[in-house]
């Protein structure tokens, strides 16, 4: 197993938006992108060598904190496994926030994957 995080399929401790300086960047001049049920907030700068990303869900939506924590791993997978389509739309340097807007429970993987590309297709 590679843990040093240069692959393309990986999520590494850089890429993860933390910094509660560049998320309230990200929310004052970010622009927002709804597609089915996940919506996004990106902004774009150089000023990052790579971008970094965030996935959050609604406690509003998601009593229970291990429906909310499953969801996140699969938006987190799902960013992981299709990076490539992602840096495609959105570009390598800024920061983003991925939200889950439906109430519902996603089914499986492959629903939260076929949300996450129509997100990055509607970009291009």
């Amino acid at each position: 197993m590679n843990d040093s995080g240069t692959g393309d399929t990986c999520y590494p401790r850089a890429e993860k938006l933390k910094s509660k300086r560049e998320l309230d960047v990200l929310f004052d001049k970010g622009k927002w992108k709804t597609v089915g049920n996940m919506r996004i907030v990106t902004y774009s700068t150089a000023e990052l060598p790579q971008a970094k990303i965030g996935v959050s869900v609604s406690k509003r939506n998601f009593k229970k904190a291990v429906h909310r924590n499953r969801i996140k791993r699969l938006l987190r997978e799902a960013y992981r496994l299709n990076k490539s389509s992602f840096t495609e739309a959105f570009g390598t340097s800024g920061i983003s926030m991925i939200f889950w807007v439906s109430s519902t429970m996603p089914k499986n993987y492959d629903e939260v994957k076929e949300a996450f590309l129509k997100l990055c297709q509607t970009k291009k």
